[in-house]
């Protein structure tokens, strides 16, 4: 079931995003194109333990549209990524909206996540986070329910690496969080 979002995923991002490049320059047709692009909603998390310095560093792949329309609903404000008025309180909003949507539990014990940033490639936001100080993993409790709100069909995929094969969870509108053992 996960190469059959992942294929898609691809397909998405190799052959429909050169087509929605080379019309986004017109808004209103950009608009009714890229709001029918995708017809899944998914997130990809890639959670790497690092050992040598005691910390997990989190990279977050949304597409930026979706999270454009969680945004808006959830600022109740018109957001745009691809030309914010403000970029200081896009970040903000940003952090604030991740933050409140995602959790995890090393070993039973709650950690805080540091948001670093994000940036926009092409039709996808990239978020990054870090929890530093943390002991080796022998349990991660992750939950992750970004743009559920407005994308009932959303699926988060957590791919946590604590050596170099790494572990997954698929997490959907009625299971917001996993666990994963190691």
């Amino acid at each position: 079931m996960l190469k059959k979002y992942l294929i898609l995923l691809i397909f998405n991002l190799f052959v429909l995003s050169p087509l929605y490049l080379a019309i986004k320059k017109e808004p209103l047709i950009s608009e009714i194109f890229y709001s029918n692009l995708h017809p899944f909603h998914i997130s990809i998390t890639e959670i790497k333990y690092n050992a040598n310095q005691k910390s997990l560093e989190i990279a977050q792949k949304i597409f930026w549209d979706d999270l454009e329309v969680e945004l808006n609903d959830y600022s109740k404000s018109k957001i745009n990524f691809l030309k914010p008025s403000n970029e200081e309180e896009l970040n903000k909003l940003v952090e604030k909206y991740i933050l409140e949507h995602s959790d995890i539990y090393i070993n039973g014990i709650k950690t805080t996540i540091n948001y670093l940033g994000y940036e926009i490639e092409e039709d996808v936001a990239w978020i990054y986070m870090e929890v530093e100080n943390i002991p080796v993993p022998k349990s991660a409790e992750i939950k992750n329910s970004v743009l559920f709100k407005n994308f009932p069909g959303q699926q988060n995929i957590i791919n946590f690496y604590k050596d170099k094969s790494p572990k997954s969870l698929r997490l959907i509108a009625n299971q917001i969080q996993g666990k994963l053992n190691f």
